[in-house]
């Protein structure tokens, strides 16, 4: 199949890579092609990426209008900014007709600018220069393996006259951390490598050098970026620079020994040694805790110190002191067995081993003078079984406890969670909770059949209820909770209210919007842009169309979309830092007249305050021109005609437009395309005119003839005929 050429071609100036130092102000040309068989109207823009050199959030653009075969040139200018880091960056110039043809646009050309070091020198015509291969800078750096050499291809033209021999250095990393070798290029034969002193090239020759980066596997991870300077033995004195931009990955790998100093005690702590080895090229910050591996918790333990910084291919040393806590509860027989194990917290978060080292403390039995002991424990014990009939006699009365907030401060649209305590929960009859501030009321969370309103949230532990995140209002104001309980005998208990805010979120803000233009012809799509801060809070958007009456032209829901976008605009719309652009938004106008549109937004929150409408300026939507294609007498369109008398006369017309008005000055009304038959005679006007209006008060057209009517000649009667006799003799 035979591909179709592009309707539109693009010539650059100059063709390849352009280069600059920062502060340079460099200038693009393109000359642009129409070379389909209609007119159109091309946008020339850049894409994202050239932001980095326009220094603002819109990339520069033109637009311009082609006949067919017809060309120009557009120009852009633009100042590399100061703080821009050496590179080479990539940018898309794009060629874009959408309205004329859609098929075959937006055309991307990729394209390149190389910003060079400011110590750079300026290049001559005749000057040497080199490119790196690949390009790289801040955003796009080459990834280094430690499996592989980081191989970059350096490409040499040596522009001038003479003979010159070059030589790369890169004096930022050690000699061991680099290889250079250079592609002979004389007798031996292309394409050997060499560990020579240099590359020598013949006038207007070009050659390559490689340069090999391979340093040391303990490097420190992150971003480098290398000067490698090209040295001329012609031109000593010609600083020629680039910058390659290298990304060192992390490696996470660290060592964790346990080993026991004192594992057996009786009355003193258990001693270990936590060894911490770094074999990564990361800095490790590590915080520890250790916990039992049996059921019950026995032991405290404390780390010395209780966080290390360890630095890579260094190592640390932690002393962990293990304290069996409840000395009752050493073994009378035997030896008691504390199984624990380490854990290793990284403070950013970094991966760990997954297996951590385990230990035993071994904890002696008691010597046998501790039996009196437990005698004494068990007449203990018997005093307590005492004192607890004597409370069951006398039952404590409830206590509250522990009233409080998950928070002080919450966002709209958060839950309040309380939490509380209830001892001596079995005396409790009723439990309400009283809500004072925007929302006034009080809820009964507790009731004499035992019945918890909201049990997920409440654990009864012996004589002990918690509550813990039970849920409160959601509307935002300052309010204060007061937890009210009753027990048995109808006693009221209360405890200090809890006092709390919850913040009103910001409300969706207008920040601009705008009719991307300010006339349409009718057909045109009307389109807007516009800017909006806080957008998560929008519920939905209209735009509405103001003339005679207020219309709502189009609407776009933003709760029914997971991306926080509706479909129909979200190809034209984006984020960032809290605030939606849109731009180019079609709408549903079409009919001419003079509009005034308004954006109307809607805020999620039922408790926002209606937001103030953004209104544009005044945009016109002009009818579409009517034309007289012909108005004929006789075929003839000449402005002065002459007929003769009781000579046919056939009048003929034809006018395109939309919504129009035809007179003619003798017929009156008439259709927009006819024909009249006229005899040409005395009362036939002298001058005949056609008149095209539209409702839409356009400028009439007028087109008309001027008559003459010439009359038919007579014979002479005063003339005797030649054949009659003269009878004058």
């Amino acid at each position: 199949m035979q591909i179709q050429p592009s309707p539109l071609k693009v010539i650059f100036n100059p063709p390849g890579v352009q280069s600059g130092m920062p502060g340079d102000i460099l200038q693009i040309y393109a000359i642009v092609i129409n070379q389909g068989n209609q007119s159109a109207v091309i946008d020339v823009f850049f894409d994202e990426a050239f932001q980095i050199f326009s220094q603002s959030n819109i990339s520069p653009r033109q637009r311009i209008a082609l006949a067919p075969q017809q060309k120009t040139e557009v120009s852009f200018e633009f100042q590399i900014p100061i703080n821009t880091q050496a590179g080479t960056y990539n940018y898309t110039l794009i060629v874009d007709a959408p309205e004329h043809y859609p098929q075959e646009t937006p055309i991307p050309y990729l394209r390149q600018i190389k910003v060079q070091p400011k110590e750079h020198t300026v290049i001559r015509e005749n000057d040497p220069t080199f490119s790196v291969k690949p390009a790289t800078n801040p955003s796009n750096p080459l990834i280094f393996k430690f499996s592989e050499a980081l191989q970059i291809e350096v490409t040499v033209d040596n522009r001038s006259g003479r003979v010159d021999r070059f030589r790369l250095t890169c004096l930022d990393f050690e000699e061991t951390w680099f290889t250079i070798r250079y592609l002979k290029t004389g007798l031996e034969g292309a394409g050997l490598l060499s560990g020579g002193s240099g590359l020598e090239l013949n006038p207007r020759d070009q050659g390559q050098i490689l340069l090999q980066f391979h340093p040391p596997t303990d490097i420190l991870a992150g971003s480098y970026s290398p000067t490698i300077r090209l040295h001329s033995n012609n031109s000593p004195d010609l600083v020629l620079l680039d910058l390659v931009y290298i990304q060192i990955p992390e490696i996470y790998h660290i060592d964790v020994e346990l080993n026991t100093i004192l594992g057996t005690v009786s009355r003193t702590f258990g001693k270990y040694e936590v060894k911490l080895a770094n074999r990564g090229n990361t800095v490790r910050e590590l915080a520890f805790s250790a916990k039992t591996q049996d059921e019950e918790e026995l032991c405290t333990y404390e780390f010395q110190p209780s966080k290390v910084r360890v630095l890579p291919t260094k190592s640390a040393v932690v002393n962990l002191i293990v304290n069996p806590v409840n000395r009752w509860r050493r073994p009378f027989f035997g030896s008691a067995l504390i199984n624990f194990k380490i854990e290793v917290q990284d403070q950013q978060k970094l991966p760990l081993p997954d297996k951590l080292p385990q230990a035993t403390l071994v904890w002696k039995s008691r010597p046998w003078w501790q039996f009196l002991l437990l005698l004494l424990l068990i007449l203990g014990l018997l005093g307590g079984v005492a004192l607890i009939i004597w409370r069951i006699l006398h039952p404590e009365p409830l206590k509250l406890e522990n009233f409080q907030s998950s928070s002080l401060s919450y966002e709209e649209g958060d839950r309040v969670r309380l939490t509380w305590d209830i001892g001596n929960a079995g005396r409790l009859e009723k439990l309400a909770l009283l809500t004072t501030g925007e929302e006034t009321k009080e809820d009964l969370l507790y009731d004499s059949n035992n019945t918890l309103k909201d049990p997920s949230g409440c654990q009864r532990q012996q004589q002990v209820l918690n509550c813990t995140n039970f849920p409160g209002t959601t509307k935002p104001g300052e309010y204060t909770f007061t937890l009210k309980a009753f027990d048995r005998s109808g006693q009221l208990y209360q405890i200090s209210p809890v006092k709390l805010q919850i913040k009103q979120n910001p409300a969706p803000e207008v920040v601009s919007f705008q009719a991307d233009k300010s006339e349409y012809e009718k057909g045109q799509k009307v389109t807007f842009s516009w800017e909006i801060r806080n957008p998560e809070q929008l519920k939905k958007l209209q735009i509405i169309r103001k003339q005679e009456d207020t219309t709502v032209s189009n609407e776009y829901d933003f709760n029914q979309f997971n991306q926080g976008i509706p479909m129909p605009i979200k190809s034209f719309c984006k984020k960032d830092n809290q605030q939606l652009t849109c731009k180019n938004i079609p709408s549903a106008v079409n009919q001419p007249g003079t509009y005034t549109f308004a954006l109307q937004p809607f805020a999620k929150s039922i408790y926002q305050p209606n937001i103030k409408q953004t209104e544009t300026n005044k945009v016109k939507i002009k009818p579409k021109p009517f034309e007289i294609v012909y108005f004929t007498l006789n075929n003839s369109s000449e402005p002065n005609i002459v007929v003769e008398e009781g000579q046919p006369v056939i009048l003929k017309w034809k006018v395109v437009g939309e919504d129009i008005n035809v007179q003619i000055s003798n017929l009156g009304n008439v259709k927009s395309e006819d024909s009249r038959p006229l005899i040409a005679n005395q009362a036939l006007p002298s001058q005949i005119e056609i008149i095209v209006t539209d409702k839409f008060n356009q400028p009439p057209l007028r087109k008309g003839f001027f008559i003459k009517v010439q009359p038919v000649p007579t014979p002479n009667n005063n003339i005797a005929p030649s054949n009659v006799p003269d009878n004058s003799l």
